[in-house]
């Protein structure tokens, strides 16, 4: 049984609280490490450790520090494949899919790499007699991320990466289900020139966010994961002082019109309906074809795509579609749906909940659903099922089916498919969600853009990577400067007016 650990202050340091965690191997249903659960002690002495590095780290010139970000790109590249191997044995996501994962984050680090242009403050000249005004961009100190399961590498990333080359130190609290690939990235980090001290490690459960939460040298807290404990660490974040950016829950839908490329859109419904068996806040798990003659043949078209799934583990191969969900307990959530859905009254069109695989027969794996005739007031429409669970909801009208989306609660991700560019322009203005797609099914947006959802999908006011990411993890400050011929004697008490 291996023994994992946290990572703190250039070393792998054992956790001294006594608790630990299980690691499973999703698809044989096996522990293969145990993690340790983090003190409040043990993580106020890893914020301490940051606290105390970050000022020289800060002043070291933004384009030394983006050398860094560039040479942990390379060191990203190299050792792709052993990253991705780690992340599908404890995630369960092929090896196709783990890779992504992991180029969705250093992405984000290359544009890191251009720190120096977006830290750049403004200057005015003369904005009085003698004065000059200036701002300047400058890192908060000691910042932190609380990251999800469901994207073990890119997610880290997203936060640690801008923070860092900001000036910033950075605690990472990675989920207890797939910590060995954040424990990689950080050594990486450090391997690429990053000093000791600025990147720690701490694995943990409730106790450790709690203590990110209420220590005082914390600045900045994210947070990517469910919507109820997105808007618990918000409230307490934001109630202690800090600045705080939390990604919760999500149900994307898939408006369908009568002019779509109908083979086009059930290709894309499966891969972002099905792909990382669903777990992934970005899927499309509501599709609404408009009119009964799409639906009709939209359902005819996705069932023998669905029953043609291959699921399995990582190691069957390149051509597995997915591989298990995350955990025994995520298995038996999805089911529960899936059978409350049939209780309902909806329309289970393909059923794989006597989905086995031999020889896998105590891993985590879920069969492909496919659901017609859901109602919106049914409950696997209205929550997020995080599996390979596709639904689907009929309309009449393109009315009736933006509606849908615009009513939901959540407004993470969308996407229509259409010929018509005046369907797609009215759809991209009016919809109420914070990323579009236009043919496209899992709009997730490039690296120099931002990603965020609306509603009950996000809070805060700055969303995640691009130009955003620099505003969140600097603070800005403004000096006005004058520098006279001759310096006035006594002190002005009137509030200083433009003369």
């Amino acid at each position: 049984m291996q023994e994992l650990t946290h990572y703190i202050n250039g070393e792998h340091v054992k956790g001294t609280s006594g608790r630990f965690a299980d690691v499973f191997n999703p698809a044989t249903g096996e522990v293969q490490a145990k993690v340790p659960l983090a003190s409040k002690e043990e993580l106020e002495a890893a914020v301490a450790i940051a606290k105390a590095a970050q000022p020289a780290w800060e002043a070291v010139n933004p384009q030394r520090r983006a050398r860094v970000m560039m040479k942990y790109v390379s060191l990203l590249n190299r050792d792709m494949d052993k990253l991705a191997e780690a992340l599908s044995r404890e995630h369960g996501k092929t090896i196709p899919d783990a890779k992504g994962d992991v180029q969705r984050g250093l992405e984000v680090v290359e544009y890191c790499i251009g720190a120096p242009q977006m830290l750049k403050g403004d200057f005015t000249d003369s904005a009085g007699p003698g004065i000059d005004m200036y701002s300047m961009r400058q890192a908060l100190g000691v910042s932190a991320g609380i990251t999800p399961f469901n994207f073990p590498a890119m997610i880290p990333m997203w936060m640690f990466a801008p923070a860092i080359v900001c000036g910033n130190a950075f605690i990472l609290k990675p989920s207890e289900r797939a910590p060995s690939v954040p424990l990689m990235l950080a050594e990486l980090l450090e391997e690429a020139g990053l000093p000791k001290g600025i990147i720690q490690v701490v694995n943990g459960d409730k106790e450790a966010v709690d203590a990110i939460l209420y220590n005082d040298v914390v600045q900045s807290v994210g947070f990517v994961g469910s919507t109820p404990i997105a808007e618990y660490i918000y409230g307490t974040g934001c109630a202690q002082g800090k600045r705080v950016q939390c990604f919760g829950g999500a149900k994307n839908h898939m408006i369908i019109m009568p002019d779509a490329d109908l083979d086009q859109a059930a290709d894309a419904l499966i891969g972002a309906g099905y792909g990382a068996a669903g777990e992934r806040c970005m899927a499309i798990s509501v599709a609404v074809p408009v009119g009964q003659e799409t639906a009709d043949k939209l359902i005819e078209k996705l069932v023998p795509r669905i029953e043609s799934l291959k699921v399995g583990p990582y190691t069957s191969g390149n051509d597995v579609d997915y591989g298990p969900v995350v955990t025994s307990a995520a298995k038996d959530n999805i089911l529960s749906l899936v059978q409350t859905g049939v209780d309902q009254g909806a329309d289970l069109v393909v059923d794989g909940r006597d989905f086995a695989l031999q020889g896998y027969e105590d891993g985590f794996f879920v069969g492909p659903h496919l659901f017609d005739n859901v109602t919106p007031d049914m409950d696997i429409y209205k929550k997020e099922i995080f599996g390979p669970v596709l639904t689907t909801v009929r309309t009449e009208t393109y009315e009736e089916a933006i509606k849908l989306a615009i009513d939901h609660e959540y407004g993470n991700g969308t996407a229509i498919y259409t010929r018509d560019g005046d369907t797609a322009r009215d759809f991209a203005n009016r919809i109420n969600i914070g990323m579009v797609g236009i043919n496209v099914p899992i709009p997730v947006p490039l690296a120099y853009h931002t990603f965020g959802g609306w509603k009950k999908s996000a809070f805060g006011d700055l969303n995640q990577h691009g130009p955003d990411a620099f505003k969140f993890y600097t603070r800005t400050k403004t000096v006005t400067a004058r520098w006279p011929s001759g310096i006035k004697e006594g002190g002005e008490f009137s509030i200083p007016v433009m003369e």
